[in-house]
């Protein structure tokens, strides 16, 4: 027997070994079944109804355990001191205290007072300089918050990149020698609060006068995203999955009991220890693992992770309404801006410069990064480091080791393999303590972290028909195209392609149409083309594309050869960041001692955040700079969305199709309690918000 409590909207009762039900919108209490000894008792029980699938549990016991995290800084919760004999005698209520700086020198804030605020500029900064360690998303939001928030003068600041390029994962180019290539795209939403903070000030190389996100605010309003046709079958047949999630109950009830678990419960746990087919035979699960890229083998934590994180989205999860895009392609949209307003700031960009190994001095736990072992155009260097020099690192790389194919070689042995050493750097720095994280944790099985990208640009119209009975929309307007990934649920390899708005590149032809194509399964046999897809070329895996397109078989021959180009690339590492994983796996943005250092992207541990998005490289910045700077304002929490009764009650309902979870079949004697339990709200706000959302409908009371 364990205690629980009972978030209620109208109070907190107390009760005895909380048990979840019926695809936890329901509870009862062990031992026999229902006890309903009072009025207080019945008020509890409503509570529990009224926040749905199971949260109320999830909220009370943040509310109880998670309230004093003194690790993450980050509670939203504090624990409640009424009755406690521990509290002094001099004890009264005050918010002083609710903002202090945690151990790593950063506090969480929310609402729009210290978002519009500017920082005052750190004590000693212009004594101090930043050496940074990449150019991608990450490493350029560092340097950006090094010049807008921490004032350190741009010529302090050194971008140390192996590369001739910046950017990282956020690419988009035109090879001459192969034609269009984009590995990846980025999904945004509204609550990506530390990238739209950073790109408020970031102006737009465009349009005079107005900044990334002014731009990219009124685009996604004139043009909304959404999809027509979120999957096919049968050759580019609609799959009609109509916005239905098509789960059991049972398959709920596994989602919410996930929703439910502790962190520590799911560590090194895979998300095929936690579901079974009735999850996995569903179109939830088809859309969560095309849109997201998860396999049954990831992390259960992480996935537990990302429902909570975007809980507030999954009604658009079937169609992508929830989605924005950019402009055009991840590099011109968001990286050239940020290089472009870095280098007017007097930033030092160093290309071809590969460090090898950062080394520190540790001693009565204080860690100083002294020396940055690197290879400047292939000739070692040394840089050597005081605490007044601090250190950005980004430590691992999802897109490390891509190998580029083209329209007639296939991405394997004699392909070009681009690498920039990230992994290794980061091994050689964990070496040296236990605190820097465990990289092997994602980088030692690439069976499982790899999946293929292609981009296949169109050359005349002659596949523009096809593409435009599926989605319903001309390719070439300018607009919305896909709204999002179109997955062939019925391919072998899980094949998913989209067109975001045309064209993606600038200088596009614009009688051409980029496509993106990924394969999540990449050692099986195709459907048309019987080979698995990483052995394939351009060629050979637009033929497969066209097959689940609907191109009749007699043209995919000469369509893929004369009216398209396709450039494949196969990243080994491309899901790393989902692998299961312990505390301490992936080290702190700012590892406990560090007075110099800190590590930035998608390997860094930051509270709450879900990797895989632009706005988790943002954020490791943020929190990096001002931690090491002493930058007086809130790091944006996390959206709290997985707090809000509305998004509850709402996401339950969606979760099952439309259905309240006063209609689903109840186990013993609850079914018969629905009523009287329901009479007892009559009249009252709670049964206002729970018609507002669905929970009750017409003839229910």
């Amino acid at each position: 027997m364990t205690d629980g409590i009972l978030f209620a909207m109208i109070g907190v009762t107390k009760a005895k070994a909380l048990n979840p039900s019926g695809c936890g919108a329901f509870f009862y209490l062990q031992k026999g079944g229902f006890i309903m000894s009072n009025k207080k008792s019945k008020l509890g029980v409503i509570s529990a109804v009224a926040v749905g699938t199971g949260t109320a549990i999830y909220l009370a016991q943040k509310a109880k355990k998670e309230s004093g995290n003194s690790e993450s800084g980050n509670s939203i919760f504090k624990k409640s001191t009424i009755a406690d004999s521990s509290v002094p005698n001099n004890y009264r209520n005050t918010e002083r205290g609710k903002y202090d700086r945690n151990s790593k020198g950063i506090y969480y804030t929310n609402g729009n007072y210290e978002a519009f605020a500017r920082p005052k500029k750190p004590q000693g900064v212009d004594e101090k300089s930043a050496y940074i360690v990449g150019s991608g998303l990450a490493s350029l939001a560092a340097a950006c918050f090094l010049v807008r928030d921490g004032q350190m003068p741009g010529d302090h600041i050194h971008i140390l990149e192996a590369m001739d390029i910046a950017g990282g994962a956020c690419d988009g180019i035109y090879d001459a020698t192969r034609g269009y290539v984009m590995r990846g795209g980025r999904e945004m939403e509204n609550h990506f609060e530390c990238l739209w903070d950073l790109f408020r000030s970031i102006p737009s190389i465009e349009t005079p006068g107005v900044s990334v996100l002014d731009e990219y605010y009124w685009l996604n309003k004139e043009d909304p995203n959404y999809s027509l046709c979120r999957a096919t079958e049968k050759q580019g047949k609609d799959a009609h999955t109509d916005g239905k999630f098509n789960l059991s109950q049972k398959g709920c009830m596994e989602i919410m009991k996930l929703f439910m678990t502790k962190d520590e419960d799911l560590y090194d746990k895979t998300i095929e220890d936690v579901f079974d087919d009735e999850v996995f035979d569903s179109t939830f699960w088809l859309y969560w693992r095309t849109m997201f890229a998860f396999e049954n083998w990831h992390s259960a934590l992480e996935m537990k992770l990302y429902f909570q994180r975007f809980i507030h989205h999954i009604a658009g999860l079937p169609d992508f309404s929830a989605l924005k895009f950019t402009k055009y392609n991840q590099y011109e949209s968001l990286i050239l801006p940020m290089q472009k307003y870095l280098e007017e700031a007097g930033v030092d960009f160093q290309f071809n410069t590969e460090v090898i190994n950062v080394i520190f001095e540790i001693k009565d736990g204080k860690k100083v990064a002294k020396t940055i072992e690197c290879k400047v155009k292939g000739v070692e260097e040394g840089i050597t480091l005081t605490e007044n020099d601090l250190v950005f690192v980004t430590n691992g790389s999802c897109t490390e080791g891509t190998i580029y194919g083209d329209q007639n070689h296939a991405p394997n042995g004699d392909a070009e393999v681009r690498t920039s050493g990230c992994w290794n750097l980061w091994k050689n720095i964990a070496k040296q303590d236990p605190s820097f994280g465990h990289p092997e944790k994602f980088c030692s099985d690439i069976a499982k972290t790899n999946w293929e990208s292609a981009t296949v640009t169109t050359l005349d119209d002659k596949i523009i028909p096809y593409i435009m009975d599926i989605c319903k929309r001309d390719p070439r307007s300018g607009k919305v195209v896909t709204g999002g990934i179109v997955s062939c649920q019925d391919s072998s390899w899980l094949l998913s392609w989209t067109i975001n708005r045309q064209g993606q590149f600038k200088e596009q032809d614009k009688n051409q149409v980029c496509v993106w194509v990924y394969g999540l399964f990449t050692d099986v046999p195709g459907d048309y083309i019987k080979k698995p897809m990483k052995e394939c070329t351009g060629k050979e895996i637009t033929e497969e594309w066209l097959y689940h397109l609907g191109v009749p078989t007699e043209k995919i021959g000469e369509l893929a050869e004369h009216s398209a180009i396709c450039v494949p690339t196969m990243m080994p590492y491309i899901t790393a960041f989902f692998m299961p994983r312990t505390k301490g796996d992936r080290p702190d943005v700012i590892p406990d001692g560090c007075v110099n250092f800190a590590f930035l992207g998608q390997f860094a541990e930051t509270p709450r955040d879900t990797v895989f998005t632009t706005e988790y490289s943002v954020r490791t910045a943020m929190e990096a700079v001002y931690g090491l700077l002493g930058v007086d304002r809130g790091v944006p929490e996390v959206w709290g969305s997985v707090y809000d009764i509305r998004e509850l009650l709402d996401s339950s309902v969606k979760l099952m199709d439309g259905k309240s979870p006063l209609e689903i079949s109840l186990p013993g004697p609850l079914n018969a309690l629905k009523k009287p339990l329901l009479r007892v709200v009559k009249g009252t706000v709670i049964e206002k918000v729970l018609r507002d959302h669905n929970v009750i409908k017409e003839g229910m009371i």
